[in-house]
């Protein structure tokens, strides 16, 4: 089970709001950081992250299996 934040900034381009594993290389800034909880999917966490922002993607990075292009 991981815990997973979403960035509370907007990706420029696609205006996604990227959900990412807390331990993951590529975090936004902390102030940026919306903590969501224990999950045991990105599936689960990018659902949740849906509640605060319609627009979610998971990170390339450590939520391969939840990020569309």
């Amino acid at each position: 089970m991981n815990y997973y934040i979403v960035n509370t900034n907007a990706q420029p381009v696609s205006n996604d709001h990227e959900v990412h594993v807390n331990t993951c290389a590529h975090l936004p800034l902390p102030v940026h950081q919306l903590g969501l909880g224990y999950f045991n999917s990105c599936r689960e966490a990018v659902a949740a992250a849906k509640r605060h922002y319609s627009d979610t993607n998971g990170c390339y990075f450590c939520c391969n299996a939840c990020h569309t292009t």
